[in-house]
């Protein structure tokens, strides 16, 4: 049973959903759920909430009928029992599901048609193949097919049973299917450029490579336990609380982030997640023009996620925590281990060696949240990482399969790296949008960009070494779409102007992109006008119950606008008031022949850092570590975590 107002939805809750609009509206198996999640509590009445109160459960269904696609979006009222609300959702298209994705797949095996296309070009064990289904964006949906639910359906082909099924791309066939009727409406036999002799597998077994033995083990334990207690969703560590949540869209989200300074419970964030990510492959071939993938809202961030397994995801004193979502019946199913929380040393947080006072050391700790998600090809793997200086990081490392395509006999490709025999990985972008409603010290905060620049010389500057920040105030919404710049080394701070700390400066915390890159778009290119988020690095927005998709709250098959680019049309004011930060990150991935067959993950990630939130360093009462047999010795004088200025 819910404890508090966001704990995600049960089983029971989502089984109990479907019941009741089987019963008040009549759903059968004519129909499919894209989704059921929380309907979360406005955020005022969840901040008043008090243990104790009633705890309002709502749950937000999407479902479509499969004869005539149309969508609904239904509100329950778990409590009450009752349907709330039925809405008329004209002229969109849900997200794709997984049973979709598996059902295309089974019946496009049998399918007769795609069966002697494929023998056609000599592929006859079905067993090898590899059908990957895809979505559309409105620009390039062939247009007698636009009022339908639509897939584009990739092939592939592993060399072996077993083997990378992503190794053998069956380049120039498509499949165009109609996802609701299974209906193969057009097999697009463009052009047959065979399948070139790839080193495409990558388990050691199938190549004939000896795994290294002379790795010795590293036992990560905690003899006493772990640090962190976790209470139901709610997360305790250090001086860190936090509730953890999980849908079908986003993933994890982390809820209420406060902070004790001291006694006082100070606010930090009251929401964070990935609201989107947007996937586009730069190359205009046949095989790829339709490739951009809206991975969170197209099919889900959760959808996506997979268990975790100790020893091989994480290391350490584990606790695991397991999800519930929907199919597309209406049914929950469990994902176990979804996501991982654990401890971690990261080197050292502060140090200093006195000659009086000796050597003062303390080791980093931070406290971690994450969950791993299979994308098709791609994974990614996500880290919220906490940290005892107040400090927040968030990093996203991608591994997995490069999509490749084959070429003609001595031909090279201007948009990708050759990676194999007559095989190229188009250049392509990770674009992800975290949505960050941070409250600051309490929900009146403005946004400040900060900029670091060199005054020239001067009869006050003589030496030219001056170093000065200039600050400007996002005023208002037709401004808030901002451009990371690296000669100024820009971030944004979050500040709250009626509350200043003990040297009479707003408290805040400031944004510090890492990972920050140009879209590199033509601005009148359909692919930008569906996506215009991409446009900046970050966006601020008034907070608003309803915004919280970006890209749109129905990007499949979506055309031009929607999503950011009107919410900030009406300009609204950003000063003194609750804000939303949107960041636009990720990976502009350049391929490398390294990262072929597998990739070894690429790493990035940005912060949120206090910036005036305290008075001083946070972590001063951050624990000494117990010395190790040789602290003493004067080969580790220094390296102690407390000595004499001697190192005894």
């Amino acid at each position: 049973m819910a404890t508090h107002p966001l704990d995600s939805l049960s089983a029971d809750e989502i089984r109990r959903t479907s019941t009741i609009l089987g019963s008040e509206k009549n759903i059968d198996n004519g129909w499919r759920y894209a989704s059921i999640m929380l309907a979360e509590p406005a955020k005022a009445l969840v901040k008043a909430w008090r243990e104790g109160d009633p705890i309002p459960r709502r749950s937000l269904s999407v479902l479509w009928q499969k004869a005539t696609n149309d969508v609904y979006e239904a509100v329950v009222d778990l409590v009450a029992g009752a349907v709330e609300s039925w809405t008329h959702r004209p002229g969109v298209c849900p997200n794709f599901t997984l049973d979709e994705y598996h059902e295309i797949d089974h019946a496009l095996r049998s399918h007769p048609q795609v069966v002697a296309a494929l023998q056609a070009r000599g592929i006859t064990d079905l067993d090898l193949v590899l059908f990957d289904t895809w979505t559309y964006g409105e620009a390039v949906m062939p247009p007698q097919w636009q009022d339908r639910r639509l897939g584009w359906v990739d092939i592939w082909l592993r060399g072996a049973h077993g083997g990378n099924p992503y190794a053998h791309p069956v380049s120039g066939l498509k499949v165009v299917v109609d996802m609701n009727t299974e209906e193969v409406l057009e097999i697009e036999d463009h052009h047959d450029l065979g399948l070139p002799e790839v080193a495409g597998d990558y388990i050691p077994e199938m190549i004939g490579t000896e795994v290294r033995t002379d790795l010795k083990p590293l036992h990560i334990n905690q003899p006493e336990g772990v640090s962190f207690t976790i209470d139901g969703t709610l997360l305790r560590w250090q001086n860190w609380t936090m509730r953890l949540g999980f849908n079908w869209r986003e993933g994890p989200v982390i809820y209420q982030v406060s902070f004790d300074d001291h006694g006082v419970e100070r606010d930090i964030a009251y929401r964070m997640s990935f609201a989107e990510m947007i996937v586009p492959y730069r190359d205009s071939g046949f095989d790829h023009y339709r490739r951009t993938a809206y991975d969170i809202g197209e099919w889900g961030l959760g959808y996506m996620t997979t268990s975790l397994e100790l020893g091989c995801d994480c290391l350490g004193e584990i606790r695991y925590l397991d999800a519930v979502l929907p199919d597309s019946k209406g049914q929950p199913w469990e994902i176990k281990n979804a996501i991982c929380l654990h401890e971690e040393d990261n080197a050292v947080l502060w140090k200093h060696v006195d000659e009086q006072s000796g050597a003062e050391v303390r080791r980093m700790r931070r406290m971690v949240v994450s969950v791993h998600a299979t994308v098709a090809n791609y994974e990614y793997l996500v880290y919220w990482r906490f940290y005892q200086d107040g400090n927040i990081e968030c990093e996203v490392r991608a591994t997995g399969i490069m999509v490749t395509s084959p070429l003609p006999e001595g031909e090279t490709s201007p948009t990708g790296t050759m990676v194999d025999r007559r095989t190229y990985a188009p250049y392509h972008q990770h674009f992800l949008v975290a949505r960050l409603d941070l409250d600051i010290d309490g929900e009146n905060n403005s946004v400040v960009e900060s900029d670091s620049f060199a005054p020239p010389i001067s009869a006050s500057n003589p030496m030219g070494l001056d170093l000065n920040v200039r600050s400007t105030v996002i005023a208002s919404e037709a401004e808030s779409g901002r451009d990371y710049n690296w000669n100024t080394q820009r971030g944004w701070k979050v500040t709250n102007p009626g509350k200043l700390n003990a040297h009479g400066n707003p408290v805040a915390y400031k944004l510090v992109p890492s990972a920050s890159f140009p879209h590199m778009m033509d601005e009148s290119s359909p692919v930008f006008l569906r996506n215009p988020v991409v446009g900046h690095q970050l966006w601020v927005t008034r907070h608003d119950e309803t915004e919280l998709w970006p890209a749109g709250e129905y990007p499949t098959q979506s055309g031009a606008g929607g999503g950011i680019v009107d919410w900030v049309a009406d300009d609204a004011p950003l000063v003194d008031t609750d804000v939303v930060l949107w960041h636009v990150f990720g990976i502009h991935h350049i391929t490398r022949v390294e990262d072929w067959p597998v990739m070894p993950a690429d790493t990035v990630a940005w912060w949120l850092k206090p910036f005036g939130f305290f008075d001083r360093n946070p972590s001063l009462d951050a624990p000494r570590s117990a010395k190790s047999a040789s602290c003493g010795s004067p080969a580790a004088a220094g390296d102690c975590c407390s000595s004499d200025a001697h190192g005894h």
